[in-house]
């Protein structure tokens, strides 16, 4: 059992201190003055900073954060929004599902606990789309509950502080148990924040900082000079890639063939172009029949499990066209590329490259 007095480390309050003078600032932070002032988090940009975060990086996130949150300012608003508005608004920012689950769990939210957060951990870990980590840090950042937050920037720090050579996923265990035996009941909210600011601006993978560091003394893998090779990883299965078909389809007053896709599996949701399946060799499936031109170039796009070539064909579509269940025909001043989805958004982009080219 940890012992529950305040600083039971002093490496804890050293970093505090190191925190107070250098936290970013960023949109859905409190700063370290302001929280001691008596300012409070709000749960619900807490919790959308975490979700928006997920294997993305803090600079792709700013901009999406201040959307959402200027447009669905609270979570009951956020749970009134309909879906294609979401799913429109989180479009390039990838791993779909997040967006799925940030709907669904906002309504839980406002309809189960009244349009408000709840504080316990257990019951965060029930809601929608919070796992683990997500549940520890809304916990300690939003509640200032002294959860252990391990992100990979914690899983660096920890790894280095403490020399662990373990290679990753399977030393994620004893990396937690590092953390937790430093996390603080004192301000472990600013604790939290605090760890992953370190790793993502002082012990960086490459060329970590060490002279600016403030666990500069007590970093074992410093005194030994292992740093730079930790954390130590498994090596990972290289990723296969797959082939596939997008077909473009536009009408001579501009309008565009478009479809929903399936609410499961990837991009799920989200509006984007008929095509084939993805695979080693994709059965062509064309939206109706027509002469269909090959624009003679690939889009390339890398999922977080294999990398994709899809060949882009184009074709006119017919006056009348009646859309088959699924499709929807977009017309041309409410088609904006920047909602589709990353990949259909390059096949688009290829089509633009191609009409310009001529």
């Amino acid at each position: 059992m940890r012992d529950q007095t305040p600083f039971s480390d002093a490496r804890s309050a050293d970093l505090l201190h190191w925190y107070d003078r250098h936290a970013r600032t960023m949109p859905w932070r409190i700063s370290p003055a302001d929280r001691k002032d008596g300012v409070k988090p709000d749960p619900y940009r807490v919790w959308m900073s975490e979700v928006m975060l997920q294997q993305t990086t803090v600079a792709a996130v700013k901009a999406y954060f201040l959307r959402f949150t200027e447009r669905w300012p609270t979570v009951s608003a956020l749970a009134g929004a309909r879906d294609e508005d979401v799913m429109a608004e989180w479009a390039g920012l990838g791993y779909y599902a997040r967006a799925r689950n940030l709907l669904k769990c906002a309504r839980v939210v406002h309809q189960e606990h009244s349009g408000v957060f709840p504080e316990n951990h257990d019951a965060l870990l029930a809601l929608p789309g919070i796992g683990p980590y997500t549940a520890a840090a809304i916990s300690s950042i939003a509640f200032d509950l002294p959860e252990t937050v391990l992100d990979g920037n914690v899983e660096r720090v920890m790894a280095r502080l403490f020399d662990h050579h373990a290679p990753l996923p399977a030393a994620k265990s004893a990396l937690k148990d590092y953390a937790a035996s430093l996390t603080p009941q004192e301000r472990p909210g600013d604790y939290a924040q605090a760890v992953m600011d370190l790793g993502a601006t002082i012990c960086t993978p490459k060329s970590p900082a060490c002279v600016l560091c403030p666990w500069r003394d007590p970093c074992q893998a410093r005194r030994n000079g292992t740093a730079a090779e930790l954390p130590k990883k498994t090596p990972k299965t290289p990723k296969p890639t797959r082939h596939g078909i997008a077909y473009l389809a536009r009408s001579a007053a501009g309008e565009w063939l478009l479809e929903r896709r399936p609410e499961k599996g990837l991009l799920g949701g989200m509006l984007g172009w008929p095509g084939s399946d993805w695979s080693d060799t994709p059965t062509p499936a064309p939206p109706f029949h027509a002469q269909w031109r090959d624009l003679g170039a690939e889009v390339r796009h890398t999922f977080t499990h294999f990398h994709l070539y899809l060949r882009v064909e184009v074709a006119d579509l017919p006056q009348g066209y009646n859309p088959q269940i699924g499709q929807l025909i977009i017309g041309k001043n409410d088609f904006k590329s920047n909602n589709l989805p990353t990949v259909m958004r390059k096949a688009y982009e290829l089509w633009v490259e191609k009409e310009t080219l001529g």
